[in-house]
C-alpha cells in the first residue's frame, strides 16, 4: 500500500484556509441577518443573532448529553470477546 498519497486536508495551511473560510461564511450569514427581514412569531426571534446563539447552544446540549448517554450505554473493551468464548464454550459443550 502507498503512503506517500498526500490528500488536500493534510497540508496544514489548506486545514488553516478552509477554517478562514467556514469563519467569513459565519460572519457574512450573521451580517445579513441585519438586512434580512424574517417573519416571526415570537419577540425573541427577532434579536440579532438569536438563531446563531439558539444552533451553538443545541450543539453544546447535543455534546454533554452524549458525554452523559456513553456513561450509561458504554461497555468494557472485551464486552463482545466475552460473549464469544461464552457461545464458543456452549458449543464445545454440545459437540462432547
Amino acid at each position: 500500500m502507498n503512503h506517500d498519497n498526500i490528500h488536500m486536508l493534510d497540508k496544514p495551511e489548506n486545514v488553516r484556509r478552509l477554517i478562514r473560510l467556514l469563519f467569513a461564511i459565519c460572519a457574512l450569514l450573521f451580517t445579513l441577518d441585519l438586512f434580512i427581514h424574517r417573519h416571526t412569531m415570537h419577540d425573541w426571534d427577532d434579536l440579532l443573532g438569536f438563531y446563531a446563539l439558539y444552533g451553538f447552544i443545541g450543539c453544546v446540549a447535543l455534546v454533554f448529553v452524549a458525554k452523559w448517554m456513553r456513561t450509561i450505554l458504554m461497555r468494557s473493551e472485551k464486552y463482545y470477546d466475552r460473549r464469544e468464548l461464552k457461545d464458543l464454550e456452549e458449543n464445545h459443550d454440545l459437540d462432547t
